[in-house]
């Protein structure tokens, strides 16, 4: 009988094609004879205990033009897939933590859920990496204006981000004497309200912020660096930043080694490490990207990779 993997993830019509790595992930298991069904977060629910989905079949095509076609949704026990793949991208809202408690229970039904939804709970992208500050730059996480300000006055040079963004949004960097230092931190925080991370501001960043891929706890040998645009600080490439293979480093890999045992804690089986020169600054688990550039330059095919591995588990 051949094996069924669901995929939770944002609307699949809106997707960038040329980019998206849920959709390479799609291929690769339609291309290893998977049935593949189609959720969104919306469509999840539990019934009398039971998790359930408004699922449709889906089927999937590398062509720009025409790239999926959906059948009729249909409820489904999500115990009658053999796999789920939550791909829903921040926010994490209350909205995702509700699918992460379904996708539980279909884990306790006897579902592999990947990422464990108990771990995309836990660990939230920017915290997560604090659990290793041999790897991190030196760091904050407050809401308390007095501690961020005086973390600033220290280190003069910092990035100031939210806990809860992605793609580069709302990071700024202020330098020393910034005259905007108080409306920043009091937007963030929400005057107070809301915890922050700040960060010493890495120089290296010139050079890329690099997405290395951890598949089945295994470092890729290519990362992505992404380079910000002349004039940014962000290399994020949704924020203008250009993208360049590279591959990975001595330290790079010792950074690996010090993260991959708490991975396997944690049932992460697919992660996106970020790291600016020497330093480990987040570690992506919602819906970690960036596999269809590496593969076009390098045809490591990272998405066929994971299916590989969730199909000998």
């Amino acid at each position: 009988m051949k094996k069924r993997l669901g995929v939770v993830m944002d609307p699949i019509e809106e997707i960038h094609f040329a980019k998206d790595t849920s959709l390479a992930m799609l291929a690769a298991a339609k291309n290893r004879g998977l049935d593949l069904f189609y959720m969104t977060v919306a469509d999840l629910f539990i019934e009398n205990g039971k998790a359930y989905a408004m699922a449709s079949s889906l089927d999937v095509f590398m062509d720009e033009t025409h790239w999926f076609e959906l059948g009729d949704p249909q409820k489904t026990a999500l115990s009658d897939l053999d796999v789920i793949l939550m791909r829903k991208d921040p926010p994490f809202d209350n909205e995702f933590i509700y699918a992460t408690y379904i996708l539980e229970a279909a884990e306790r039904e006897g579902v592999l859920v990947v990422n464990k939804p108990s771990s995309l709970r836990d660990c939230n992208e920017k915290i997560f990496a604090t659990w290793f500050p041999e790897c991190s730059p030196t760091h904050l996480v407050a809401k308390d204006m007095t501690l961020l300000k005086d973390f600033h006055r220290t280190h003069k040079d910092v990035i100031f981000k939210p806990l809860d963004g992605m793609g580069g949004s709302k990071i700024f960097r202020v330098k020393e004497d910034d005259s905007n230092l108080s409306v920043i931190l009091e937007t963030l925080t929400e005057f107070g309200s809301q915890s922050i991370m700040a960060q010493v501001y890495i120089p290296d960043i010139v050079k890329g912020d690099k997405r290395l891929h951890v598949v089945n706890y295994e470092p890729m040998p290519y990362a992505l660096a992404r380079i910000p645009a002349k004039g940014e600080t962000r290399g994020n490439l949704v924020a203008g930043g250009i993208s360049k293979v590279v591959e990975v480093t001595e330290r790079d890999l010792w950074i690996c080694e010090q993260v991959i045992p708490v991975l396997k804690e944690k049932g992460l089986l697919f992660v996106g490490l970020d790291i600016i020169g020497d330093y480990l600054t987040e570690i992506n688990v919602t819906s970690p990207t960036c596999v269809r550039e590496i593969y076009r330059e390098t045809q490591l095919d990272i998405a066929g990779k994971l299916i590989d591995a969730i199909l000998a588990i």
